[in-house]
């Protein structure tokens, strides 16, 4: 009987990589660092709130792990960019920082349009440049995930700004991709459904609205942010070497019907 050659297993160490992770201060950026480090990755924690970032990193480093902060507003373009240049490359970015400010179709203001859009997709799409800039230059591959969501595939009512904002994330990941890839760089984006996080609290603290939501994840079940990490992880990794402007939806089932 021939023996059959056992392919090798799939690596997930994320040793000798450094990692920028957006929105690293709370929900989901959090878990994300935790799992990043978890895996062997150095990650730098950006956010606005310097206190939070510090917190999250020595939770980091008391794991075992390697962890810094970058204090910074992404929505600022070319403070994102000097910070970055300024910095070693970042094999894994995640770009995670992001918002929603939910009204009528008919009553969106024109401030919270912006505020949606500017950090949803234009702080997303510029720091995503910053960071595939370094990597270029260097001639380092690298893997960027970035944040979407469910509604980047769906429609919901009073998320117009939200759904808008998500489409482009999805659209905006497949046209990196594609120019990306000779240069060895990896986009994916990561489409959850609802998470427990401190943003999403407010609405799901709602009964009604909770009961709404609830009756269409087919699981049966609201998200939590370690329902992402493993998917996250296996993004950064090699393990997902041959993946590029691919959307990875994690919603129970939502989007199925």
């Amino acid at each position: 009987m021939t023996d059959i050659p056992r392919s090798p297993l799939p690596c997930f160490s994320l040793a000798d990589k450094r990692a920028l992770v957006t929105g690293g201060g709370r929900g989901i950026g959090l878990a994300a660092a935790l799992a990043l480090a978890g895996y062997g990755a150095h990650v730098t924690l950006a956010a606005r709130t310097a206190d939070e970032l510090e917190a999250a990193a020595a939770r980091i480093r008391r794991d075992g792990g390697s962890a810094d902060t970058l204090v910074l507003d992404v929505t600022q373009s070319a403070a994102v960019r000097t910070a970055i240049a300024a910095r070693a490359p970042y094999d894994i970015l995640l770009n995670n920082a992001g918002t929603n400010r939910p009204a009528p179709f008919l009553q969106v203001a024109e401030a919270d349009y912006e505020a949606v859009m500017a950090l949803n997709v234009r702080a997303l799409f510029f720091t995503a440049q910053a960071v595939a800039a370094g990597l270029a230059d260097a001639g380092r591959k690298g893997s960027i995930i970035n944040i979407s969501s469910q509604m980047g595939h769906v429609g919901a009512a009073n998320r117009s700004v939200y759904c808008a904002s998500k489409w482009a994330v999805e659209g905006l990941t497949k046209a990196m991709a594609v120019e990306l890839a000779p240069v060895g760089i990896r986009v994916n984006a990561l489409a959850p459904t609802f998470v427990e996080t401190p943003m999403t609290q407010g609405f799901l603290a709602r009964p009604a609205f909770r009961e709404e939501v609830l009756s269409k994840i087919k699981l049966g079940r609201i998200g939590t942010v370690d329902d992402l990490t493993g998917a996250i992880v296996f993004l950064a990794s090699d393990a997902s070497s041959l993946m590029t402007g691919a959307s990875i939806v994690i919603d129970g089932g939502w989007t199925a019907d």
